[in-house]
């Protein structure tokens, strides 16, 4: 059979036996569990017939569920072409339970162990390290060094310890295959007076879509660890095969569990006899999860009937991953630089197999600039892209890929990079890379859709020309003037809005406007403030601010099951008996941040929220004035394309290039403004003529236009009536206005996120405006749309209001300083826009 042969067939039951994968790209094989739908509806069926117990008893179901355990190991170790002479299979969690036993037997051996391991190897299996006496990462030319008779281990560090040499078949990074003849070679040129050396085998990547063969002469790791979920689907279970030979690593273990033990002697003499028949037995401690395990039996058997043999599903996903890579190696800029760079090999030889289906890499803009990843998983969740970005617990491989040395890692973690996520702060490399791994169930129009989504956004079709790039083209009359069109406050953090009636003057204070974003709500669970990215039905709590009964009354737009309350009153009072001040010092999480809010106990108030939206909260308040953990710093500041200085060089492109540099001189002076629960800044303004303009793209691409509330601005401002609009995004350079009588001080333009797709009349995800602004207005690699501001205190000489600075809907607004320094006077008349392009 040739190797690179596609399935055919796989296209026409897929959407039959995957529903969850309608209308959506899967190339996270590797990362996330799919169960077919005859699987599902077949091991329901038997537990809704058949009863099972703890085959730790002498019933008959439990008796009928040790036996059934028994037909699985067997039949798993047979599909691993295992002899149970030779292997014995212990079932554990996880591939890293797996790991886990391993590392405790050999931490148990009367000198302990040292630890050699490749650089492919996964997170799981480098923890090891740590209980060794000493430990060591090698490279390919390290182990071939190895197999030639050097040492890897330093004399003093060795001693008599046993080795363990921990390797992986297949890298989960970028698909690489490593030769399964090295434990061999180990156990070949080990010196009978040497200190005994055991291989442990990670083959979680490689078994998914390869079949495994322990019986082959070359085969000889001691211990191999595996995930069933990543072959079959289902259920969530790992498995460790141990060689019968190595089984004594495991003999001075110390901990034994139920099940695992014949007699246990307790009191004045402790004592215990651990089972002895198998190992498996011994290790296999409490009552094992033998509903899953029955559920191996039902998923090899529809894998088998779905897929047919594992080297029909290597040959298929191997042609899938030919054609991606070869794809993505075509891609260029219309000035020919490679849109992508590539890490995984390109299988090329119809007979290759030193690649499997795993294809990693990241993307370049024109100019060579490495495209954030946090902005790529933003557009390929809303086109429902479903692949991995980031670290992929792949420490070393990924380090090595890189080029990244240790300080950079560091300086990475400091910087805010998590498990290799990029902050937007560091643009000289990539801190993590982009992983398609592909599966028995991909298909080809995956492989060409995910191919047309990234010639869509990240493809430069045009030669970008540097020039003076400003505002949408326009000219004004030097007599046209703006206003407030509309004010919303949004006193629940991601809930619906306030607007604020016509006519109503409405305070604005330094952490922002009142009552904005106050309080917010809180998983009971995690502690973490909730939000409209992961619960969209958010935007149907209505908040009301009813200051003549001095509460905050919050309804529910949604369908509420009967007998459930449609809205509940807030007292406004910050009373602290309405409190649990406990929760004071109980760290909860904003935007990445800890903070310490005020929970309430009222049940009546908790339980009506997390009715609503189905998520067990609480509310919680953040009001004003604290201190610590309870007060917040604002973090808005001037991007590089609104630097006068840059203005030169600055492109409206689609394409992202450098993050945004440090704040400038003026903006570092001083202390940032306090804030409560907003993301950034104390206010959040939008144009309309910019929200037109980004409509007219939307519907030109044949997309429903947009509400501005989308955008969740707390002042949104208009051309006055009769006068000629002004141009598009012209407040990305503005750096001050005058709202009636007050100042403001414009902070930066707002980046944004897939939250703006959230409609918030139906709490219903869409892929718009998010799509079209990435195309439209993805600046120095981030999207950017509004722009932040906080009120500027008057100076000694300006008069100011006694009770504070108040506003409302229909004041005039004067731009006072644009990045040109223009219009010193504060006269409507003066607010002429210059631009060129």
């Amino acid at each position: 059979m040739a190797r690179f042969q596609y399935n055919s067939a796989v296209e026409t039951f897929r959407d039959q036996e995957y529903p969850m994968l309608q209308d959506s790209v899967y190339l996270d094989h590797a990362g996330s569990t799919l169960c077919s739908k005859s699987l599902m509806d077949g091991f329901a069926k038997e537990m809704t017939s058949v009863l099972y117990g703890n085959p730790h008893s002498g019933s008959w179901p439990s008796q009928h569920s040790a036996s059934r355990i028994d037909q699985v190991r067997t039949r798993l170790l047979n599909f691993f072409k295992a002899d149970p002479d030779q292997y014995d299979l212990v079932f554990v969690a996880n591939a890293t339970a797996g790991v886990k036993l391993v590392v405790e037997g050999m931490r148990s051996l009367p000198q302990g162990y040292v630890f050699a391991y490749h650089q492919a190897c996964h997170t799981s299996v480098v923890g090891a390290r740590e209980e060794a006496h000493h430990s060591v990462c090698l490279d390919n030319a390290g182990v071939q060094s190895w197999l030639s008779g050097e040492n890897p281990f330093k004399p003093a560090s060795s001693g008599t310890a046993a080795i363990l040499f921990a390797y992986s078949a297949q890298s989960h990074m970028d698909g690489r295959r490593y030769p399964l003849s090295w434990a061999k070679e180990l156990k070949d040129i080990q010196a009978p007076s040497s200190p005994r050396t055991l291989t442990l085998l990670d083959v979680a990547c490689l078994s998914a879509t390869s079949q495994l063969d322990l019986s082959h002469p070359q085969f000889a790791a001691d211990f191999v660890v595996l995930s069933l979920y990543k072959i079959f689907g289902f259920p969530d279970l790992g498995a460790l095969i141990v060689r019968r030979s190595a089984e004594s690593v495991f003999s001075r273990r110390k901990y034994f569990g139920g099940g695992t033990v014949d007699v246990v002697v307790c009191g004045d003499e402790q004592w215990h006899s651990p089972k002895s028949d198998s190992l498996h037995e011994r290790l296999e401690d409490g009552t094992l999860p033998f509903h899953s395990i029955i559920a191996v039996d039902a998923a090899m058997s529809t894998h088998r009937k779905l897929f047919g043999s594992m080297d029909q599903i290597s040959s298929h996903t191997a042609y899938l991953s030919r054609e991606l890579c070869h794809g993505l190696h075509d891609l260029r800029h219309a000035n020919g630089n490679p849109v992508c760079h590539i890490y995984s090999k390109t299988p090329d030889d119809e007979e290759s197999t030193d690649t499997g289906p795993v294809v990693s890499f990241n993307i370049r803009d024109g100019r060579g600039l490495w495209i954030g990843l946090v902005e790529f998983e933003k557009l390929a969740i809303l086109k429902k892209m479903h692949l991995r970005i980031g670290g992929v617990c792949s420490p070393a491989g990924l380090a090595s890929a890189l080029d990244l040395q240790p300080w950079e890692m560091k300086r990475n973690l400091s910087a805010g990079v998590r498990c290799g996520e990029d902050s937007g702060r560091l643009t000289d490399k990539p801190t993590g890379i982009i992983r398609a791994s592909l599966g028995a169930m991909s298909t080809k129009s995956d492989v060409s859709q995910f191919l047309s989504f990234v010639k869509e956004f990240f493809v430069e079709e045009t030669v970008a020309i540097p020039g003076r790039i400003g505002p949408t083209v326009g000219t004004i009359s030097a007599a046209s003037t703006l206003q407030v069109k509309a004010i919303t406050v949004y006193p629940i953090k991601s809930c619906s809005g306030y607007a604020i009636p016509p006519g109503v003057r409405w305070e604005v204070r330094p952490e922002g406007l009142a009552w904005d974003r106050e309080w917010c709500l809180v998983h009971r669970g995690s502690g973490q403030a909730l939000n409209q990215k992961r619960y969209p039905q958010m935007a149907l709590l209505q908040p009301l601010l009813l200051f003549e009964d001095d509460v905050l009354r919050v309804k529910y737009r949604g369908s509420t099951p009967d007998g459930k309350p449609t809205y509940v009153d807030i007292p406004l009072s910050n009373d602290p008996s309405l409190f649990d001040m406990d929760f004071r010092q109980t760290s909860s999480r904003v935007c990445g941040e800890t903070i310490s809010a005020q929970s309430y106990l009222s049940e009546e108030v908790n339980g009506f929220f997390t009715s609503s939206i189905g998520v067990s909260c609480m509310l919680a308040r953040f009001p004003a004035g604290g201190r610590g953990a309870s007060t917040r710093l604002s973090k808005a500041r001037m991007q590089k394309h609104q630097r006068t200085e840059d203005a030169q060089s600055w492109q409206p492109s689609p394409f992202p290039g450098v993050p945004s540099p440090p704040d400038s001189d003026s903006e570092q002076q001083g202390q940032p403004g306090k804030i409560l629960l907003s993301n950034e800044s104390p206010i959040l303004m939008i144009c309309t003529s910019s929200v037109e303009t980004l409509n007219q793209s939307i519907e030109k691409a044949g997309g429903s236009a947009v509400e501005e509330s989308v955008f969740r601005a707390n002042i949104v401002i208009e051309t006055s009536p009769g006068q000629q609009s002004r141009p598009a995004y012209s407040e990305d350079m503005w750096r001050r206005i005058r709202i009636g009588r007050h100042g403001f001080k414009l902070l930066g333009a707002c980046q944004r996120c897939q939250m703006v797709c959230v409609d918030q009349t139906t709490g219903q995800r869409r892929q718009e405006p998010f799509v079209t602004l990435a195309k439209t207005r993805r600046l120095n690699g981030k999207v950017y749309f509004g722009t932040h501001m906080r009120h500027e205190p008057p100076g000694q000489s300006e008069a100011s209001d006694a009770l504070g600075p108040t506003i409302q809907v229909g004041d005039v607004v004067v731009v006072e300083d644009e990045a040109e320094g223009r219009c010193a006077e504060r006269r409507p008349e003066c607010d002429i826009l210059r631009n060129t392009q």
